[in-house]
């Protein structure tokens, strides 16, 4: 069996069911679609669909996926029970980006290639919604 995952992005996920995705292929595409997408569209939410739910019926989980085309560089936040980390990595601005036309601001040092931001988004799909490793992390701040 295939792992899913639900994404949301776009300003009409909130009208109709977000995408589902199972593959490694279907990341890529994903990935590709935030690039060339709408700049107020360059932020995705993944929750796994083989995670049990909180008894509020809420993801336990959730991972971000922001990407910016012209620095071909993108970010990963993951938060879970135990607290909320984004990558870490070695541009020294604070980049924001945005998910449904809303933008959200995450640290300097935060950005990391967009090789690793595919690789980080397969690793979460195949393990079927934990943090990824192939990635370093840092406490997100508030």
């Amino acid at each position: 069996m295939q792992a899913r995952a639900e994404v949301t992005y776009r300003m009409d996920h909130g009208e109709r069911p977000a995408l589902i995705i199972h593959t490694h292929e279907e990341v890529d595409a994903l990935i590709d679609e935030l690039l060339n997408g709408p700049i107020y569209e360059n932020l995705a939410q993944i929750h796994s669909l083989e995670r049990e739910s909180m008894p509020s019926g809420f993801p336990d989980h959730e991972l971000l996926v922001g990407v910016d085309r012209n620095l071909q560089v993108g970010i990963l936040a993951y938060l879970d029970s135990d607290g909320s980390v984004v990558t870490l990595g070695t541009l020294d601005r604070s980049p924001a980006y945005y998910i449904q036309g809303h933008m959200t601001e995450f640290p300097a040092n935060s950005e990391i290639p967009i090789d690793l931001v595919r690789q980080g988004v397969k690793e979460f799909l195949s393990s079927e919604g934990w943090r990824p490793t192939c990635v370093e992390w840092q406490a997100a701040q508030s």
